[in-house]
């Protein structure tokens, strides 16, 4: 069966998702939204970095709506803009048209998370169109739903349930993300919009909530804590200058809680330089890793390392984000409407390609 999409959007993640839709045997390009008039008339192929391949992109949400695609790819930026995004996805789910989206993150299980006023009016849209909708990628998404859970499947008795993006971001080329959002390169009296109180909660709450519900487990409270650490002298990333004495490296966990026990725990460990904080868990490989700890019986210790011949680390899970939804797609079409959380999903995987592809 072929499915027909329209992808919406083309930035970091994007570019790679839509090379992946224009790759995919089971799908079908039949549109691609942009943001302004820089790519607005391009080929879809160009702006994948690819031969083109006649379908032209567009600011016209209403006509590609309007043509009733089978499923939205929806990688939209969405840190600097929540409610319009919330807005986006309740337009496309009421059309009757599905979605798969690598954000916003709350989404990914927005249970417990997410006020009504929020939640209800997707819900409704979802219920409207008799459209779903699911939101992964890679952090949130498989690293720390997909493989944590298919661990905790061979334990006789689960204590607590860890998992850690350890990533070098040097190279991460998002200026707004990096200083507007996570602070980098600020002074540490300036707390960025990522660490004000409820938003680690608000990003990834739903990440410690998720691996509670697949375990059985009704958390009590979730717990957000955060350490910055500054440069010890200035230096350059790859979207600008950091000085010394600014934020250069942070670690942060949210915590899903039983009484005053952690057990379900996300952390992150991120620097701008590998030399930098020493102290703190260190990678498997000097670029990053994603690590999953199960402390139970058995314990476990995973670690997972992206890489790509095209590219550094952070191309890898770039194009695994995008990776994760658009396979998804033929899944998600066939689900019931509604929101759905990988705790719904079957166990999803990439279409054999032929040699040479």
């Amino acid at each position: 069966m072929t499915y027909r999409v329209v992808h919406w959007g083309t930035g970091n993640v994007g570019r790679h998702a839509l090379a992946g839709v224009i790759a995919h045997p089971e799908l079908e390009l039949t549109g691609v939204w942009v943001s302004g008039p820089a790519k607005d008339g391009k080929d879809a192929g160009t702006l994948a970095g690819l031969d083109p391949v006649g379908v032209t992109a567009t600011t016209d949400a209403d006509a590609l709506l309007a043509a009733r695609p089978d499923c939205v790819v929806y990688c939209s930026m969405t840190d600097n803009r929540l409610f319009e995004a919330v807005q986006d996805l309740q337009r496309i789910l009421a059309a009757g048209i599905n979605v798969v989206a690598c954000a916003p993150v709350f989404f990914q299980y927005p249970y417990g998370v997410l006020p009504d006023d929020l939640l209800k009016p997707v819900q409704e849209a979802a219920a409207q169109g008799n459209s779903s909708l699911w939101v992964n990628g890679i952090d949130p998404g498989f690293a720390n739903d997909l493989l944590p859970l298919a661990l905790a499947g061979t334990c006789l008795r689960i204590d607590e349930v860890r998992c850690l993006e350890i990533v070098d971001y040097a190279s991460y080329d998002n200026r707004e993300v990096m200083f507007d959002i996570m602070g980098f390169g600020k002074p540490l009296d300036e707390i960025p919009m990522l660490l004000q109180p409820g938003v680690l909660s608000l990003a990834w709450g739903g990440t410690v909530r998720q691996l509670a519900a697949g375990i059985g487990v009704t958390l009590d409270a979730v717990t957000e804590t955060y350490e910055r650490v500054p440069a010890p002298e200035s230096f350059d990333i790859a979207t600008g200058h950091i000085a010394e004495g600014t934020a250069a490296a942070l670690r942060f966990e949210v915590r899903g809680m039983v009484g005053d026990v952690p057990v379900t725990v996300l952390e992150h460990v991120t620097r701008l330089r590998q030399d930098l904080c020493p102290e703190w868990p260190q990678p498997a490989h000097p670029e990053g890793s994603y690590r999953v700890e199960i402390t139970g019986e058995p314990s476990y210790a995973m670690d997972l390392v992206t890489s790509s011949r095209n590219g550094d680390h952070n191309h890898a899970t770039l194009l695994a984000t995008g990776m994760r939804i658009v396979n998804a797609v033929p899944a998600v079409v066939s689900a019931p409407a509604g929101i759905l959380t990988a705790l719904d999903l079957p166990l999803i995987t990439a279409p054999a390609q032929r040699p040479g592809r």
